[in-house]
C-alpha cells in the first residue's frame, strides 16, 4: 500500500508538479486522485490558513494603491523623514518598490492556490511561504496604520483618487469576478449539500451585486456635458521648478519661467539685519553647505544669520548630490554647472525678475524668531522690500500672510489679498480676499463654484501629478501651484474626461457582459 502510494504521488505531471514546487516547495509530490469539485479539499489547518492568505492580499493591494497614489507628496514624505533622520534618502521610492514586490509575491501564492483547486489538488502551503504571508500582512497593517496617524490627509488622497480610478477599477473587478465564476460555479454545482453551494455562491453573488450597483454612488467632476469643461488651470512654480534646479534659486525661477508657467510661489525669511530672503526650511542644513562652512551651526535658525554671512553659502551643489525627487530627470552639463554656482536668493531680486516677466508671485512670509531685532516688524519690513525697493507693479502679488491684513491693504490696495483656508463668502468679501490658496486635498468642484460666483478665484496647492491636475481642471480650479510645470504644460486636456452617456453605455455595457459570461460558465 505504500509502495502503491509512493508511485502516484510521483507521477509525471508537469503543470500540476510546478504548481506543488511554488506553492508546496514538493516538486513531485502531489496528488494523483484529483478531489472533487465541492468536496473539501484541504486540511483543516489549511483551511483556516488560506483566509489569511486572500487578507494578506487585500491589505497589500490597498496599501500599494494608497501608496501608488501618494506619489504626488513623495517630497513632503522624504523631507519629513529627513527633519527626523538628518540625511536625505528616497524612503518614498524604496517603500513604493517594497510594497510592489510583497504584493506580487502574495498575488503569486494565491494564484497558486486557485490553480491547485482547480486542479483538485489539496492545498499545503511551505512553512516559509506561511511565514512570508504573516510578514506581508503585518507590513502591510502596520504601514497603514502608521501612515493613517502620521499622515492622515493621504486618505483624502486616495477618495480623490476614485475621480479619477473608479470607471476603470470597476471593470477590473468585474473582470475578476468573471474569471472567478469558473471555479465556483464547478464547486457550487458539484457539492453534496445544499448549505454548502449556499456558502460558496451566496458570498459570490454578494460581492458581484455590489460591485454591479456601485456605480451608482461614484460622483466625478470629469463626468461631464461636452462643452462644459473650463480652461486650463494656470500654473505657479512651486519654489520655482525644483525638479529642473536647486529650489528657491535664480535658476530655479528661470527654468520655471522659460517652461511658461504664469507664477512663481516661494518661501521668505528674514535675516538678522533685516534682509528678506528665499528659504523654506527653518534650518539652512538641506538646501546649503553650512556644514561644510559653519559646522558648528547646522542647527541655527536661517533667520539667525546676517546677510553677508549667507552670501558666503552654496545652495546648489545639494541638489545635485540628493537628487531630491525620484523622477529628475539627467542635467545637462551646462546646467549642473549653473547648479552647483547658486546662492541664497534675495527677495528683491526675486520680485524684480517676476516684474521683468509679467509673473504673479505667492509666498509663505515666515516670523523670525524671538530675541530677531525684526521680529515685530516683519510684515513692515517685508512691505519695504516690495514697495520701496523691488519696484514690482502691485497687482502682480498675491499677498497671502494673514497678520495686519487691514494695515497691508491700507498701504498696498493694489496688492492681490489671498486667503489660506476657506471661510464663508460674506466674510472673505468683507476682507477684500480675490484668491483662496488652498491645499489640494480641499478640492471641492462645489465650493470652486460658490467661490467662483462671486469672482474669488482658487489655486490648489502642491499638485504634481497629471491625474490630480486632471481632477483640478474638471473642478474648476483657477491654478495650481506645482514642483512639474515642464510636465502639466504638455497636457492640452484631462486624462481622464466622458459625457455622463459616454459613462453610462460604458457601465451598462460592462455588467451587460460580465452577466452573460457568467450565466454562460454556471449553465456550462
Amino acid at each position: 500500500v505504500v509502495r502503491r502510494r509512493l508511485l502516484q504521488r510521483y507521477e509525471h505531471q508537469p503543470f500540476i508538479s510546478c504548481l506543488a514546487g511554488f506553492y508546496s516547495c514538493r516538486w513531485k509530490r502531489y496528488q494523483r486522485r484529483k478531489t472533487e469539485p465541492g468536496k473539501c479539499c484541504c486540511k483543516t489547518r489549511e483551511c483556516v490558513f488560506f483566509p489569511l492568505l486572500v487578507g494578506a492580499f487585500c491589505f497589500s493591494l490597498v496599501f500599494l494603491y494608497m501608496w501608488g497614489e501618494a506619489k504626488n507628496d513623495y517630497n513632503n514624505f522624504d523631507w519629513y523623514n529627513y527633519g527626523n533622520l538628518g540625511f536625505w534618502f528616497l524612503w518614498s521610492l524604496v517603500l513604493l518598490i517594497v510594497a510592489a514586490i510583497l504584493f506580487m509575491y502574495i498575488t503569486l501564492l494565491l494564484v497558486l492556490a486557485m490553480c491547485l483547486l482547480a486542479e483538485g489538488q489539496q492545498l499545503y502551503l511551505h512553512w516559509s511561504h506561511k511565514i512570508g504571508t504573516f510578514l506581508v500582512l503585518g507590513f502591510s497593517i502596520t504601514a497603514l496604520f502608521i501612515l493613517s496617524i502620521l499622515w492622515g490627509d493621504q486618505w483624502k488622497t486616495v477618495r480623490l483618487s476614485f475621480q479619477i480610478t473608479a470607471p476603470y477599477l470597476h471593470i477590473g473587478a468585474i473582470t475578476i469576478m468573471v474569471l472567478l465564476s469558473w471555479p465556483v460555479a464547478l464547486h457550487a454545482i458539484r457539492a453534496d449539500k445544499k448549505v454548502v453551494q449556499v456558502i460558496i455562491v451566496g458570498p459570490y453573488l454578494a460581492i458581484l451585486l455590489f460591485l454591479f450597483l456601485i456605480p451608482l454612488g461614484m460622483y466625478s467632476p470629469c463626468i461631464r456635458e461636452t462643452g462644459t469643461l473650463g480652461p486650463k488651470p494656470a500654473l505657479i512654480g512651486h519654489r520655482g521648478a525644483p525638479m529642473l534646479a536647486p529650489e528657491n534659486t535664480e535658476m530655479s525661477f528661470q527654468k520655471t519661467i522659460e517652461h511658461g508657467a504664469d507664477g512663481l510661489e516661494t518661501d521668505v525669511t528674514i535675516s538678522y539685519d533685516g534682509v528678506p530672503f528665499l528659504m523654506h526650511d527653518s534650518t539652512l542644513r538641506r538646501t546649503t553647505n553650512i556644514k561644510e562652512v559653519y559646522p558648528n551651526d547646522t542647527a541655527q535658525n536661517a533667520a539667525l544669520f546676517s546677510w553677508d554671512t549667507l552670501q558666503e553659502l552654496n545652495a546648489g551643489t545639494w541638489f545635485l548630490k540628493d537628487k531630491p525627487f525620484s523622477c529628475m530627470g539627467s542635467l545637462s552639463r551646462a546646467d549642473q554647472n549653473q547648479a552647483m554656482n547658486q546662492s541664497i536668493y534675495k527677495l528683491s531680486n526675486f520680485l524684480r525678475l517676476a516684474d521683468s516677466q509679467n509673473k504673479l508671485v505667492i509666498f509663505d512670509l515666515y516670523r523670525p524668531p524671538e530675541k530677531h531685532p525684526y521680529r515685530n516688524s516683519w510684515i513692515n519690513r517685508t512691505l519695504e522690500v516690495i514697495l520701496n525697493e523691488s519696484g514690482i507693479r502691485p497687482h502682480l502679488v498675491l499677498w497671502l500672510e494673514n497678520d495686519m491684513r487691514s494695515f497691508v491693504q491700507s498701504v498696498a490696495p493694489g496688492f492681490q489679498q489671498t486667503m489660506g483656508s476657506k471661510a464663508p463668502v460674506e466674510d472673505l468679501l468683507m476682507d477684500n480676499i480675490v484668491k483662496l490658496n488652498l491645499a489640494y486635498t480641499e478640492m471641492s468642484s462645489e465650493d470652486i463654484r460658490t467661490y467662483a460666483k462671486v469672482n474669488i478665484t482658487t489655486n490648489l496647492y502642491v499638485v504634481n501629478e497629471p491625474w490630480l491636475f486632471s481632477l483640478a481642471w474638471c473642478s474648476g480650479a483657477h491654478s495650481v501651484t506645482t514642483n512639474a510645470v515642464h510636465t502639466l504644460k504638455n497636457l492640452s486636456q484631462p486624462l481622464f474626461l466622458m459625457t455622463p452617456q459616454q459613462y453610462n453605455i460604458m457601465w451598462i455595457l460592462t455588467d451587460l457582459t460580465s452577466v452573460l459570461l457568467i450565466s454562460l460558465i454556471f449553465a456550462l
